[in-house]
């Protein structure tokens, strides 16, 4: 009876996490369906942050977010994400010419919360796998949000580069989050192309061979804009267009938190080894469930092929006062982000 009932045990586990991530993923539709197409903004960054306040940060030695997840759940659960916001952007695109102006503007808003904030969270995640599906997984979430070279550049270029001038991704003490929005952006793209440049090179093919990445994720991405004007028109379009914005510059401000002001020295000709001290952490339950456990930043880079599920907390990692769906909004605000993250900053450096 005792496998039965843990089979039983996960099962429901499973159900509930899927309910739940459909449910957050979806939610721009039945917001919209009601009139209220912001709606998801003030859940997102307004609602989480406050259920964060009242959590409050986990306990020593207590799980921070998903840690006591079934391994086949933590598996499984991930790969959900595209059929789900494969579902959002299709019913987004043949909704498009029936909406004013007004309710465009605020659904691409939601949309590209949804699909910047998890879909490309869950990116993130399966492109750290070793499994081809989950690779492949990852590629087909950022081709719908048009930031197919991030995959190429997040692996072979953040991670070596981290916490060093060279990283694009990586915010300098003194930046304002809009300024680094846009060199990340072009930063990351051009790297990618130089990666995929000598990786080709190395084989002897042209830059311009069709398994480099970068040409590969944009045709598609072309290929999905297209298919949404032929499917919506001008609105479709534009609807579609804007959700990957909107995807993009959220990456980016996360990408602007989760390193700021920290650097690693240089010694001799190379630099220090990535530590827990050149990555922000929040140790906060309630964002930690819904970003996958991405906000435990320090343990990621230390062991990247760990899976969210297994990320811990690390005593040494520098902390952030909030989770990153209310430092997102601080950090659109710049004298307020300099104001707190300054005072931080000074202290980890006495």
């Amino acid at each position: 009876m005792a496998p039965l009932r843990a089979h039983h045990s996960t099962m429901w586990i499973a159900f509930v996490c899927l309910l739940g991530l459909a449910g957050f993923t979806l939610m721009p539709l039945p917001w919209l369906a009601v009139g209220l197409p912001w709606m998801p903004l003030v859940v997102t960054f307004g609602l989480i942050p406050l259920l964060d306040a009242v959590v409050g940060v986990a306990r020593s030695g207590r799980p921070v977010g998903l840690q006591r997840l079934p391994e086949r759940v933590a598996r499984w659960l991930p790969r959900a994400q595209l059929p789900l916001q494969a579902l959002l952007l299709a019913a987004a695109v043949v909704l498009a010419p029936t909406l004013s102006a007004a309710e465009l503007f605020w659904f691409a808003l939601s949309l590209g919360t949804v699909t910047g904030g998890i879909g490309i969270t869950v990116a993130h995640e399966l492109g750290h796998r070793p499994a081809a599906l989950d690779r492949t997984l990852a590629r087909l979430l950022l081709v719908s949000v048009a930031y197919g070279h991030f995959y190429v550049e997040h692996n072979r270029g953040h991670h070596a580069r981290v916490a060093t001038p060279e990283d694009p991704a990586t915010a300098p003490r003194g930046m304002h989050a809009y300024r680094f929005i846009l060199r990340s952006a072009w930063g990351s793209l051009r790297h990618a192309w130089r990666l995929e440049a000598l990786r080709l090179g190395a084989r002897g093919m042209s830059v311009w061979h069709p398994s480099n990445w970068v040409l590969g994720g944009s045709a598609l991405s072309l290929g999905i804009a297209l298919a949404a004007w032929q499917v919506g028109g001008a609105a479709a379009l534009l609807l579609w267009v804007g959700q990957s914005v909107v995807a993009v510059a959220l990456l980016e401000v996360v990408n602007y938190i989760e390193h700021y002001g920290l650097q690693r020295r240089r010694v001799g000709a190379r630099y220090e080894p990535v530590r827990p001290e050149h990555s922000w952490n929040a140790d906060f339950p309630v964002s930690n469930w819904l970003l996958f456990n991405l906000q435990l930043h320090s343990d990621h880079h230390a062991h990247v092929a760990r899976p969210y599920e297994a990320l811990r907390s690390m005593p040494a990692a520098p902390q952030l006062p909030a989770g990153y769906p209310a430092m997102v909004v601080v950090a659109l605000v710049p004298p307020l982000w300099f104001a707190l993250m300054h005072r931080r900053l000074a202290a980890l450096a006495a």
